[in-house]
């Protein structure tokens, strides 16, 4: 075996394959001139409560969290979150955007063990996936919802170790979410920080192997 097919090359979904601001245009049509504003909301309370529902025990798959997030961004703005907006808006996680340099990343990655691990719900994953055409690129798709903990708790990443079979100081972790990339890094993965935005680094004592302005330098990076 080389080099490549031994190292698995595992991705976060949200914000790193799929651009979770892509859901701004039908935001901004129910928000006028609000949309990236509220979709900024929604993304920062998602993430809040993941966290929060970690901390206190008292788990909920992400389709849950997402909703809940959604119901105080819609408060925020003054949105009637009727039935109707809440499946539209729902409906938009399911059919995010990729972004643009992801199809031709996986094809040069092929070869290696690729897979996601997500916060994400079995049934939301799939229908990104899906909705992507990128169901062949990836051996697994992974979501913690069997573990019910979110990231990022170290047996969501041992999750990626079992399921893979490769040592986690083979696997390659990459995620454009610093807090992530902390937490992969502290469990023992080796991390790749797709840092599109020129963000600052969280101080937690944990640093990636590479920072990347997007996933077009990764098969460079990972050689």
């Amino acid at each position: 075996m080389t080099r490549a097919t031994e190292q698995a090359v595992v991705f976060d979904a949200y914000g790193t394959l799929f651009d979770v601001h892509s859901v701004v245009k039908r935001c901004d049509q129910l928000v006028p001139g609000k949309g990236a504003a509220f979709s900024q909301l929604w993304r920062a309370k998602q993430l809040e409560y993941t966290w929060l529902r970690s901390l206190m025990g008292r788990y909920e798959d992400f389709a849950a969290v997402t909703r809940g997030a959604l119901h105080y961004a819609s408060s925020t703005f003054g949105l009637e979150c009727s039935p109707a907006v809440e499946a539209a808006l729902m409906d938009e996680y399911l059919r995010l955007a990729p972004y643009p340099e992801v199809p031709a990343t996986l094809e040069q990655l092929r070869g290696r063990r690729l897979a996601i691990l997500s916060n994400g719900s079995p049934s939301m994953l799939q229908a990104v996936v899906r909705s992507a055409g990128l169901e062949s690129a990836f051996q697994a798709v992974l979501s913690v919802d069997p573990l019910r903990i979110f990231k990022p708790h170290p047996s969501v990443y041992q999750l990626a170790v079992d399921t893979l079979q490769v040592p986690k100081e083979r696997i390659a972790f990459i995620s454009s979410n610093f807090w992530d990339v902390t937490g992969a890094t502290s469990f023992g993965l080796r991390t790749f920080w797709v840092n599109r935005g020129g963000a600052r680094p969280d101080e937690l004592g944990f640093r990636p192997v590479a920072v990347l302005d997007s996933l077009t330098a990764l098969p460079s990076a990972l050689a």
